[in-house]
């Protein structure tokens, strides 16, 4: 498309120079731009793209989309907001591909991604083509990648989605972050179908209150963006959704008056079973996954599947043969005559449900927790975090990324929620590794360890240090090293 082009779908812009040049891709990264590209400035928390524009013209851009005056030797458009313009522009430029799919986008504080991955599930047996978009990956076809952000950038997201139809990709299942919502990732994009999850608080450090969070979550169900709508209403702020929104949508939930009314949840060694009733119909579904949460999760699927037109034979297929979502819920078995599951639990209320139904699956009962909590992220919700962890039979305090704040001062919060609990049983190792260690050193036959808040990720932030560390890892070299040691001779 020609600059002009580009330029004429943002209200208040103001050109200077030549905008009859052609632009080739659109991005907002400097370091990604290829010759021909129009570059945008976005000033975000930690760095201002008007500082990076010499490095784009020097690496080939060939326009700007910027919200002052500049000195450049491309043409370029002033205005009022790049982020507020950039997501219906991007989306003209790649051709408006959400348009051509069936996109589903999940929202929530809690559970979008195993949602999201039971949805795909289903839809490849009912012999879809579907894409995701999340938290750990995005994937179709034989692509494959990690995801950075849980929602991505707007140039990127229609960029994928562009991808994705071009590949025969026909439905997309994508993880909508309160961030992405606020910063305007996803302008410009149209869901068939949008899934409120739940909400509790979270990211407060960002949004300032609850009532921001929540209303910030909302966006993605304004007439016009998203056309239907699944809600659950097992929270206060689910059903205040559902008697708030002005397009069609159905619920889900334990009430009686849920469209999709989950009941009768069972926990057996192969997973969780539950009773769904819809109207006249009642059925028994099982998902190979612990959790009473996820049979919500499972029940939002099939809603949407429903919606799509899936029938019952795939639904049901779909959801038995979605196995391990990586860090959800995720069993570490290396023989050990107890329990090791690693989640990305890190709300209180996730870490509460999680010991719940840990404390059901231990035959023992008893449940021994490793948690910590984030550097520079809702300082506020960590004494409610460390009274959710008190709730374990043992709680190990620790690191969770801490990054430049003192692991020690993070722990020192997390037991400020627990100074009126009775009978807790707390241990403090800043250290995640040898806390990991020592859960599973202290187990016995039938009990669980939980390892929450990290899940599937592979990194840990320290400092200014970066370096390898994956619970999963941790725990099965945890148990690897505590099995040889109780079978190795003893030395004379």
């Amino acid at each position: 498309m020609q600059f002009r082009e580009l330029v004429s779908l943002v209200p208040g812009a103001r050109t200077v120079g030549k905008d009859d040049v052609e632009i080739l891709d659109v991005t907002m990264d400097s370091r990604s731009v290829q010759p021909g590209a129009l570059f945008c400035a976005t000033k975000g928390a930690r760095f201002d793209g008007h500082e990076f524009i010499g490095d784009a013209i020097a690496r080939g851009a060939v326009a700007l989309l910027v919200q002052r005056p500049v000195e450049a030797t491309v043409p370029y458009a002033v205005v009022p907001s790049v982020r507020h313009a950039i997501g219906r522009l991007v989306a003209s430029f790649f051709g408006h591909p959400s348009k051509q799919l069936d996109l589903i986008g999940i929202t929530g504080t809690n559970g979008k991604t195993t949602t999201s991955y039971f949805i795909e599930s289903i839809l490849r047996r009912a012999g879809r083509r579907p894409g995701l978009i999340g938290t750990i990956e995005a994937r179709f076809g034989d692509l494959n990648r990690p995801s950075l952000f849980t929602t991505p950038e707007a140039p990127e997201l229609h960029r994928l989605l562009r991808q994705m139809v071009d590949d025969g990709v026909d439905s997309v299942v994508m993880e909508v972050s309160s961030h992405g919502i606020d910063q305007h990732r996803i302008d410009g994009t149209h869901f068939r179908i949008g899934v409120f999850t739940n909400l509790s608080p979270e990211h407060l450090d960002y949004h300032g209150t609850i009532e921001q969070y929540y209303s910030a979550k909302a966006q993605l169900f304004l007439p016009g963006r998203t056309e239907r709508a699944v809600i659950g209403t097992d929270t206060e702020w689910g059903q205040r959704l559902a008697m708030q929104l002005r397009i069609p949508h159905v619920t889900y939930g334990p009430g009686d008056d849920a469209d999709y009314q989950v009941t009768e949840i069972v926990f057996d060694d192969v997973g969780t079973s539950f009773v769904l009733l819809v109207g006249s119909r009642r059925r028994r579904l099982r998902v190979p996954i612990y959790g009473r949460h996820n049979a919500y999760n499972a029940a939002a699927a099939v809603a949407v599947a429903e919606l799509l037109g899936v029938d019952e034979a795939a639904i049901e297929a779909g959801l038995a043969e979605c196995h391990q979502v990586a860090g959800r819920f995720q069993r570490i078995d290396e023989g050990q005559p107890f329990n090791v599951v690693v989640d990305y639990a890190h709300t209180p209320d996730s870490i509460r449900a999680l010991i719940q139904t840990a404390r059901a699956l231990s035959p023992s009962g008893r449940v021994i927790l490793v948690a910590g909590a984030r550097g520079r992220r809702d300082r506020l919700k960590r004494p409610e975090l460390g009274r959710a962890a008190a709730t374990a039979d043992l709680a190990i305090l620790t690191a969770d990324n801490p990054g430049d704040e003192d692991p020690g001062e993070i722990v020192a919060q997390l037991l400020a929620g627990t100074l009126d609990v009775l009978n807790k049983h707390i241990l403090v190792e800043l250290d995640r590794r040898r806390a990991i260690e020592l859960a599973i050193q202290t187990a016995a036959p039938n009990d669980t360890v939980l390892i929450v808040g990290r899940g599937h990720e592979q990194t840990f932030r320290r400092g200014g240090e970066v370096f390898n560390l994956d619970d999963r890892d941790a725990a099965r070299e945890a148990i690897r090293s505590r099995t040889d040691a109780s079978t190795s001779p003893v030395s004379r």
